[in-house]
């Protein structure tokens, strides 16, 4: 087991390692981050050594080290992924997140195994399945709401641990489920390296052809905000607190990460029978403000209920806070009246024809009654559209940013020490919160202090000294028959001696947790077929899902065997809702209802036309395309050794 059912667990992303130490010091009780390859950001690799480091860095405060090796592989990728496996679980991570099922057939370690998002888990069926498989942490899918979660939870066996995402960027598919990429430019979303089609600007139309939005970015969705479901989450079942962000910078990680700490310290005051999954407490030294950072609006997706505002249409861009209007433009600039100081290094926006154009502050000059000069640091004719009347947005505070690129937060664990004397001299307990203990001793011969006087508060001053280190001191007591005489730099040697000690035993007693065993006989798949959507990419994967019973298996898309027309992506996010063209929309409205249905449409974006296919009982979207050819007749990586059961005709 990876998380105790009583405790909460506030898991962070992490680009870099240097990212993943200070999202531990604003409050992570977890961070993921990618290892050398095979991760589902391409670009978000990390050395084995670098991983090690951070894992004794995270191991201090009992805080936990997952790796994400959560792509596809082909058959050639097996053994480099299996080598990769075990050298970061002799670095110390506590446990691996993955998406392919061949993994589980090989000569693994033994690491807990977390199931990735891109596993696709929205039923108690998958989830039960894939918690028989030794999986003990289980990444839900984004779109399950607040009572599916609960189901969920009661198909589990109670020592695994069900993970939310709670903050972050939006896939607008099922994750796991989307070919528009490799369809469009042979980039694999399932092998990380997603084109993003989805925040591109289409055209929606309907079944004759007629216009319904034109150029907008219709399958770009808001950014997951979960800030007011917390509780909610908790009870229903889930016990990790994701944010997404493993592409994100810095200043992002610090933010949110202090967010979500914050509030969830808040939530744990008034739930005594929870308690935090990692030790210490967090000061930040700023007030997190998650709409400083990078978004597209918020929303708490389908969380509560499906609701019609999901989608940021209008541009996948980050428009910022509103600051105020343009009321003059001059030569070399603009005068704008804003309520808000502005600085030199701000990034503003603005919208035009139905585009948002950015621009950054050379100078900004206050002026009376609330007006600023703005001197971009572009010329005015590079900024079309800029005229009296246009709102402008901050979508970069500088001066917000600079405080966040200092020190921005401290972590301490708290720690109680006892000095007393013993026949040899001198001895230092130390016990911390966690009820780890160590001692250090002082060999010498005991002389009385000349200032009996001051022998007590020289000696909580000396020992209470613990500057750099992780402790901060919650009690001090002396046990001495009398005052002694203790120069300044034994007690210090004394003190450095027993933290020492301390910080050994803590990362001694970090509860590392191993892989749960898979049940015997292996429970049966929810399905005895499994098509493209299977994601099957190699024979070990092929070889798991015989093994637990399913008959006929189709490679997945990447291995090109789909020429035809098939869903390229399936989604919860429906369009014809978006629209108010949904039939359930119209059930008892007089006049309307049984006169809309559920008509295919289709999306255009410059020459490509996809279909979208309505499956109103789940309540889902699909949109349908081809494989383009010059893709379609590219060898696929590993595909001299893919042999797989085709589906019929």
């Amino acid at each position: 087991m990876s998380l105790p059912r009583h405790h909460l667990e506030l898991l962070a992303p992490a680009r870099t390692t240097e990212i993943a130490r200070e999202a531990i010091l604003h409050g992570a009780d977890a961070v993921y981050i990618g290892g050398p390859a095979f991760g589902a950001r391409h670009n978000a690799g990390n050395e084995i050594r670098e991983i090690e480091e951070l894992a004794g860095f995270a191991h201090r405060f009992h805080a936990q080290v997952f790796v994400t090796l959560n792509t596809i592989l082909h058959d050639d990728e097996l053994e480099p992924a299996r080598r990769i496996i075990q050298q970061v679980h002799e670095a110390g991570v506590d446990a691996l997140i993955v998406q392919d099922m061949g993994l589980l057939e090989l000569d693994l370690p033994p690491i807990a195994l977390h199931a990735s998002t891109q596993c696709d888990i929205r039923t108690p069926e998958k989830a039960a399945f894939l918690a028989h498989c030794g999986f003990s942490q289980l990444v839900l899918a984004r779109e399950l709401s607040l009572k599916e979660i609960a189901s969920v939870r009661a198909a589990v066996p109670p020592d695994v641990a069900l993970e939310y995402f709670v903050h972050g960027a939006l896939c607008v598919a099922f994750s796991g489920q989307c070919n528009i990429s490799h369809a469009q430019t042979g980039r694999s979303a399932n092998r990380g390296d997603c084109s993003q089609a989805c925040r591109l600007p289409y055209t929606l139309k309907d079944a004759q052809g007629r216009v319904v939005a034109f150029e907008k970015h219709l399958l770009s969705m808001k950014d997951n905000d979960q800030s007011a479901n917390l509780a909610a989450l908790v009870d229903a079942g889930v016990r990790s607190f994701k944010i997404e962000g493993r592409l994100k910078d810095m200043a992002y990680v610090k933010n949110i990460t202090g967010h979500y700490r914050r509030l969830l310290d808040e939530l744990l005051t008034h739930r005594p029978e929870l308690a935090r999954a990692s030790s210490g407490v967090t000061s930040l030294l700023f007030t997190p403000d998650p709409d400083k950072s990078f978004h597209r609006e918020h929303t708490d997706y389908f969380a509560t209920g499906r609701k019609d505002d999901i989608g940021a249409f209008d541009s996948p861009s980050y428009v910022g806070t509103r600051l105020g209007t343009v009321v003059r433009v001059l030569a070399d600039g603009f005068e704008m009246e804003s309520d808000l100081p502005l600085a030199n290094g701000d990034g503003l926006s603005y919208s035009h024809k139905r585009e948002v154009f950015g621009l950054q502050v050379n100078v900004a000059k206050p002026l009376a009654d609330k007006r600023w000069k703005i001197q971009p640091n572009q010329t005015m004719h590079e900024h079309p559209g800029l005229v009296v009347g246009s709102e402008i947005h901050r979508n970069r505070d500088h001066a917000w940013e600079q405080a966040l690129t200092k020190p921005s937060a401290r972590r301490h664990i708290a720690l109680s020490m006892h000095f007393e004397e013993i026949p040899t001299g001198f001895r230092l307990n130390l016990r911390d919160e966690d009820g780890v203990h160590a001692q250090a001793t002082l060999a010498c011969t005991r002389q009385p202090a000349q200032h009996a006087e001051r022998f007590e508060s020289t000696l909580r001053e000396q020992l209470g000294k613990l500057g750099n280190t992780i402790f901060s001191t919650e009690e001090i007591r002396i046990t001495c028959s009398q005052p002694w005489y203790l120069p300044a730099s034994q007690l210090n040697a004394l003190r450095r001696e027993g933290v020492a000690a301390l910080e050994t035993a803590r990362l001694a007693a970090h509860p590392r947790p191993q892989r749960a065993a898979e049940t015997e006989p292996p429970q049966p798949y929810p399905a005895d077929t499994l098509d493209y959507l299977g994601n099957v990419y190699n024979k070990a994967a092929r070889q798991f899902y015989t093994r637990h019973g399913v008959s006929l298996i189709a490679a997945a898309y990447e291995a090109h065997e789909e020429a035809g027309e098939v869903s390229l992506m399936v989604t919860k996010h429906c369009l014809r809702f978006s629209f108010n063209l949904c039939p359930k929309q119209a059930k008892g409205i007089q006049g309307v209802q049984g006169q809309v249905r559920a008509e295919p449409m289709t999306l255009v974006s410059g020459n490509e036309t996809f279909h979208l296919r309505f499956d109103c009982r789940p309540c889902e979207m699909h949109v349908m395309g081809k494989m383009k050819k010059h893709i379609l007749r590219s060898s696929p990586p590993g595909a001299q050794t893919i042999q797989f059961v085709k589906k019929p005709a």
